[in-house]
């Protein structure tokens, strides 16, 4: 790592903007204000909280959370056109630390198809556009669009341009999720060693997830000299969605052997943000997900059960409590041993001697054959019919029938989920 880099990677958070953009996750701008609030909870340095050219409710939106959340950055998005500028100053006039964030596109593609201009024309209106926005702050971010399908040499050359009519952030986003790692990397690498000499620059990173990669492309940036990363909960956004700020922060965390860079986010908020941003937009989280989804830290299989009930670190690399969560769940399922219902049974005060712990382990195993999860009402209704079996007089054994042996009792079943 380049010493004359600093190891802090700022969290610009687009949840309200470009996560909001997403098909299904309007929000309201009181709505906004309230997730903006668990935004500076959670410790993000920068809050986008809208386009307020878009619609008057964005515009709204953005004026309320500028006048209401004080310690981040509050930016507004616009085009580099004077009505997009003066309509996204007006919206951040109540700041204490406004942010214009300015975006151009920059590829052959989007200039000629999308804005019908050439690359001099891309040019004059990106520093026009920039330098509009300095009569609203000093804090400005320039942004090319489709960056990584931009020519390498036509965007040092507009990145010179735009830092040198006084932009500060310069992002360059991965605008259809198009790019792998190693291209990302490479990319910013270039960009940094052609920077203007002795200006402070902050690169940033703004990448989709339409190749599953937006992650992997973010961590690839700050590997090349990014030092923000703009990312959203839940990993929403357009299309497939952004980079997900708690799968970021929590790689940054986990890995700081390989990847020695830190954040201002205070972790043990990230589910409740998770858990706030599903209750407003009524859209739910995968259960898969990482970090926030419901499967997270749950486990089933018999070996991971036996593992974790013995030492967390087996089949765990990070804490649920680290994030917000309550502590990994043992789900009993068909591939569930004994030792996850002993301690499910410990947790609800059942007391089973060693056959009883057998009797009950086959008949969760057969509820589970048709309700795939065995819930703690259900273990309590099958001890209940253990037990009433119990007091029930045995049958008498049929003539010249001998019973049949079952082998030694206690013997524990592994299941059948394996670690791999």
């Amino acid at each position: 790592m380049d010493p004359a880099i600093s190891d802090r990677v700022v969290i610009f958070d687009t949840t309200l903007r470009d996560g909001e953009q997403a098909p299904g996750f309007s929000l309201r701008h009181e709505q906004k204000l309230r997730f903006a609030r668990t935004l500076d909870e959670l410790g993000v340095d920068v809050i986008e909280a809208g386009f307020p050219i878009a619609s008057t409710d964005d515009f709204e939106a953005v004026r309320t959370v500028a006048r209401e959340i004080r310690r981040p950055a509050i930016a507004a998005l616009a085009r580099s056109t004077p009505k997009d500028i003066d309509r996204a100053g007006e919206a951040l006039s109540g700041a204490a630390r406004p942010r214009m964030h300015v975006f151009l596109a920059t590829s052959d593609l989007h200039l000629s198809r999308k804005l019908g201009m050439t690359r001099e024309q891309g040019l004059e209106a990106a520093v026009a556009g920039v330098e509009r926005a300095r009569n609203f702050t000093d804090d400005i971010e320039f942004s090319a669009e489709d960056a990584t399908r931009s020519d390498p040499d036509y965007l040092a050359k507009i990145i010179a341009a735009v830092v040198g009519a006084g932009a500060t952030t310069v992002n360059l986003p991965d605008t259809v999720g198009y790019s792998v790692p190693e291209e990302i990397r490479a990319m910013f690498r270039s960009v940094r060693e052609r920077l203007p000499a002795g200006r402070r620059v902050v690169l940033s990173a703004h990448c989709h997830n339409d190749l599953g990669l937006a992650v992997a492309n973010s961590l690839a940036a700050i590997e090349g000299g990014a030092r923000q990363i703009e990312c959203t909960i839940n990993g929403i956004g357009e299309r497939a969605g952004n980079a997900s700020l708690e799968e970021l922060v929590m790689a940054l965390r986990v890995r700081p052997d390989h990847l020695p860079y830190t954040t201002g986010v205070k972790t043990p908020v990230l589910y409740a943000a998770s858990q706030l941003l599903t209750e407003l937009t009524g859209e739910p989280v995968q259960a898969n997900k990482a970090i926030v989804g419901r499967n997270a830290f749950a486990h089933e299989a018999g070996i991971h059960q036996d593992g974790l009930l013995k030492d967390r670190r087996t089949y765990e690399i990070m804490l649920a409590e680290d994030v917000g969560r309550p502590g990994a769940t043992l789900v009993l399922g068909k591939h569930s041993g004994r030792h996850a219902l002993k301690a499910r049974c410990e947790a609800l005060k059942i007391i089973l001697s060693r056959l009883e712990l057998d009797e009950l382990y086959r008949g969760m195993i057969r509820r589970a054959e048709t309700t795939k999860v065995v819930e703690d009402r259900d273990l309590i209704e099958l001890v209940d019919e253990m037990r009433r079996a119990q007091t029930r007089p045995a049958p008498a054994p049929s003539p010249g029938r001998r019973a049949r042996w079952e082998g030694p009792a206690g013997i524990e079943e592994p299941g059948y989920g394996f670690g791999v």
